[in-house]
């Protein structure tokens, strides 16, 4: 049997750093659980004072905001599917799954929103291609549609999911593994749950699906039952002689969370070293002056005793250690934005009125708007990849292009009207330069309706212009 539990050395030198990237971008609850990975011990600190300062964790979570926020402003406008070709059935299937990609109700917007947040937290994420199961024999399209095994639907995978892969010489996957686990409980009534792992293989033509199910807590590769094969056959896209999983991937410059993440950490450790100082510091402790024994009881508080000629200090500069550390919170906090081209939100001194000029922050933030273009055009990429796949598996015979996210200015729609207006009286003696125009304008304006009334305009205004010609 194969052993569907092999790891890449690539995932085994990964996994680690993944889960410290998804705690660093969770924060909360889920932070202060594996604090003890992240908060570090002093040399010969006493268990139970670490064991204290661990109860009194807490973070401040910068890089999870930063990563929303690029999310966020990439898809404040959706992007437009657009479609040339005259076949109905395709245009309409287009319409549908642009409003329901993976047959959970997820926009595809929605949907790519999720993975670009993963892609900026693990530098990837996976997109499975996937039709409907049914019988082997279909007798035609109309029937293969009335059964609805046409409808294709995206799944997602975080790179944790991929433990197995290979690729060819150039770099197109020749086989991949999947590995995913669910806690599920069988009824209501149940008291226990059971844990059940899916490995997922496919090649270039064929897939298989193996299951293995545990009681509660236990793992599944413990148990001494082999996993069951429970599905195989050939994919939808073995006719394009592809692995159907496609990857959202960006550049190590644009992977925010491998950028930030250990200024995210030292920070970590920073605030709560200089948050642990304040609080004792808020303890006074009794200072004795006496050359003789001193034996009474001061209470439960710790206390010092110095003869007359002794003297007390501390071993810190000058007494202003704490200082030292607040500025030193602060400029890590700006480098935290600095590193993640976000400079003119760090709230610190160098992103006030003050520190920056109007032009210096135009400046700033004219680089934040040529990453979140990058960020545009690898997820446009991705989208078109799956689009034209899918297409080319349900032969719709549609030519089909990805617009939009690229529009970060919050400027009034009416200065884009007016830079059209401009545009168009130059006179350009072009009626597809017109017709572009047009629909990037209605689609703009119209950014928040369904695909298939976006659709329906592309059509009316294709047609007016073939009435003109």
């Amino acid at each position: 049997m194969t052993n569907i539990n092999l790891e890449h050395p690539e995932y085994n030198q990964c996994k680690g750093m993944w889960r410290k990237y998804r705690d660093l971008y969770v924060g909360g609850e889920q932070m202060k659980a594996n604090a003890p990975d992240y908060l570090a011990q002093r040399q010969k600190e006493p268990a139970d004072v670490y064991r204290e300062r661990l109860n009194r964790v807490f973070y401040e979570n910068y890089i999870g905001s930063i990563v929303d926020w690029y999310a966020a402003t990439l898809f404040r406008r959706e992007p437009q599917l657009i479609l040339e070709g005259t076949h109905k059935g395709g245009r309409k299937f287009f319409s549908q799954f642009a409003e329901d990609c993976d047959l959970k109700g997820t926009s595809i917007s929605d949907f790519f929103r999720g993975r670009l947040i993963d892609t900026l937290i693990t530098g990837r994420s996976y997109i499975l291609i996937d039709f409907p199961q049914g019988p082997d024999q279909v007798g035609s399209r109309a029937e293969e549609d009335a059964l609805g095994l046409s409808r294709a639907y995206m799944v997602d995978f975080p790179a944790e999911a991929l433990i197995n892969w290979s690729h060819d010489a150039r770099g197109n996957y020749e086989w991949i593994m999947l590995r995913s686990t669910y806690f599920r409980k069988s009824d209501v009534d149940s008291d226990h749950g059971t844990r059940e792992t899916i490995w997922r293989y496919y090649d270039r033509e064929h897939y298989k699906i193996w299951r293995q199910v545990a009681q509660g807590d236990a793992d599944p590769a413990e148990q001494d039952s082999e996993p069951d094969l429970i599905a195989e056959g050939t994919h939808a896209l073995a006719s394009q002689q592809r692995v159907p999983l496609f990857e959202l991937k960006v550049s190590d410059g644009l992977w925010l969370m491998n950028k930030a993440g250990n200024l995210q950490l030292e920070h970590f450790n920073k605030s709560n070293a200089l948050a642990w100082a304040l609080n004792v510091g808020l303890f006074a402790t009794p200072v004795v002056y006496s050359e003789r024994d001193w034996n009474q009881i001061v209470g439960e508080s710790y206390y010092i005793q110095l003869g007359p000629n002794d003297r007390f200090g501390w071993t810190e500069p000058e007494g202003k250690v704490y200082q030292i550390a607040a500025d030193n919170l602060t400029r890590l906090q700006e480098e935290i934005y600095r590193v993640c081209y976000l400079m003119t939100q760090s709230g610190g001194s160098a992103s006030s009125a003050a520190a920056q000029s109007g032009l210096s922050k135009l400046r700033d933030f004219a680089i934040t708007q040529e990453v979140l273009r990058a960020y545009g055009d690898a997820v446009k990429d991705c989208m078109k990849r799956i689009l034209r796949s899918v297409e080319q598996a349900r032969e719709d015979d549609l030519q089909i292009d990805v617009s939009g996210l690229d529009d970060f200015d919050l400027r009034d729609f009416t200065s884009d009207l007016e830079e059209a207006e401009k545009l168009l009286s130059l006179g350009i003696n072009s009626p597809t330069l017109r017709k572009q125009v047009y629909k990037r304008l209605a689609f703009k304006y119209l950014s928040d309706v369904r695909q298939e009334v976006k659709d329906e305009i592309a059509g009316e205004i294709d047609r007016s212009f073939a009435a003109l010609e």
